[in-house]
C-alpha cells in the first residue's frame, strides 16, 4: 500500500482546505467525511442499519440521513452517539482502507480523519500524523460562519473530540492555520516535499 499520511484537526481547523491544497500537488485524498456522506446518502450502504437502529425519525423523505436530526439526538445522548458509531465506523474504516489501497497511482495518500487521534485503528493505518492547528476561538468563529450552528453547538461538537493538546501530542507534523492562504500554501508545499521524500524512501526499502 502507498505511504499514508493521516490528516486531522479539530472542527473548523481547515482540514478540507488543506486536503485540497495537497490534492493540487498530486496527493491522493481519501476523506472519511466524504465516505460517511456517501454511506448515509439515498441508497447508502449504512442506511438500512441506521433505519433499523433509530427508526424513520432520522431519515429524510428521500431515504437519506437527516443529519440535523441525528446531530440533535447524538449530542443530547452519548449512548445514541455510540450506537451510531457502531454502525458507521466499521463501514467507513473498511472503505477507507480499500481506497488507500487503490491509490497506488499517487506518490502518497492523504487520509483525512477528524477523529484520528481518538482512534487507534486509524492510527495503525497511517505512516505519519499531520495535525492542522489553530486556536479554539478561530475554530468556533469559522464553524459559525459556514454553518447554522451557534457557539454552544460548536462547543458541543468540540467536546466530543480530542482537545488541542492531545492532538498536538500525537502529531508527527503540525500545520499552523492561523494566517493567510499564501502562508498556508507555502507550509503545505514544504510538507509535500517531505512526504515525497519519505514515500520514496519507503518504496526503496520495500523494493529491496
Amino acid at each position: 500500500m502507498s505511504f499514508v499520511v493521516g490528516l486531522t484537526g479539530g472542527i473548523g481547523s481547515g482540514k478540507t482546505t488543506v486536503s485540497h491544497l495537497f490534492a493540487e500537488l498530486g496527493a491522493a485524498i481519501v476523506d472519511t467525511d466524504v465516505i460517511a456522506h456517501e454511506l448515509t446518502s439515498k441508497h447508502g450502504a449504512a442506511m438500512p442499519a441506521i433505519q433499523s437502529a433509530f427508526g424513520s425519525a432520522v431519515l429524510q423523505e428521500d431515504g437519506s440521513l437527516d443529519r440535523a436530526a441525528m446531530r440533535r439526538l447524538c449530542f443530547s445522548d452519548p449512548a445514541e452517539r455510540r450506537r451510531l458509531e457502531a454502525v458507521l465506523h466499521p463501514l467507513i474504516r473498511a472503505e477507507s482502507v480499500a481506497r488507500c489501497r487503490r491509490a497506488d497511482h499517487a506518490p502518497y495518500v492523504m487520509l483525512v480523519v477528524p477523529l484520528l487521534v481518538e482512534s487507534s485503528a486509524y492510527r495503525r493505518q497511517v505512516d505519519r500524523v499531520l495535525v492542522v492547528d489553530c486556536d479554539e476561538a478561530q475554530q468556533i468563529a469559522r464553524v459559525m460562519a459556514r454553518s447554522a450552528l451557534d457557539e454552544a453547538d460548536v462547543r458541543s461538537v468540540m467536546a466530543t473530540q480530542a482537545d488541542r493538546a492531545e492532538r498536538l501530542a500525537a502529531a508527527d507534523d503540525v500545520l499552523p492555520n492561523a494566517g493567510g492562504r499564501g502562508e498556508l500554501q507555502m507550509a503545505v508545499l514544504s510538507l509535500h516535499r517531505r512526504y515525497l521524500d519519505l514515500a520514496e524512501r519507503r518504496a526503496g526499502v520495500t523494493r529491496s
